[in-house]
């Protein structure tokens, strides 16, 4: 066995070529058992699907950072600033996005209060027109009075 689990570089070269026309590439989904072997990086190789899970779920809190591992526990000033230019962007984005709300919401209510005064407007013309059929009416009626004066 190799330092990587694999075999020694003779045998290897000769397997490899073997191996890689028959048998099928690996899917980054495949999470098969056998799917982790022989990867470099691979840290969780032995956990179980629950310690996994809780790592993942960030309810397992371990650190193998290089700056933990020297007792470094100060964040780098200019990681600092990057993040609170971040939280201050996203502060400053859901204040935008309650503005935006409330500007829709006034436009909303300013159109329903053009919407009403049109319906008046057309209430009190349409009033206005009765009002004036009515007054043609009586001056019609009102013509012929006074020829015995």
């Amino acid at each position: 066995m190799g330092l990587f689990g694999r075999q020694s570089t003779e045998s290897a070269a000769t397997a490899s070529s073997s191996v890689s026309s028959m048998s099928p590439r690996r899917s980054h989904q495949d999470t098969s058992p056998d799917s982790h072997r022989g990867r470099f990086f691979n840290s969780r190789r032995n956990e179980s699907p629950a310690t996994t899970a809780s790592i993942s779920n960030g309810s397992m809190k371990h650190s193998n950072s290089v700056l933990h591992r020297s007792g470094f526990h100060r964040e780098d000033p200019t990681i600092a600033a990057a993040r609170e230019q971040v939280n201050l962007a996203e502060g400053a984005e859901r204040a935008a996005d309650k503005a935006l709300v409330a500007a829709r919401q006034a436009v909303k209510d300013a159109r329903e209060h053009v919407k009403r005064l049109e319906k008046e407007a057309a209430e009190e013309a349409r009033l206005a027109k009765i009002k004036q059929d009515q007054a043609a009416s009586i001056s019609k009626r009102a013509k012929p009075l006074g020829r015995h004066g």
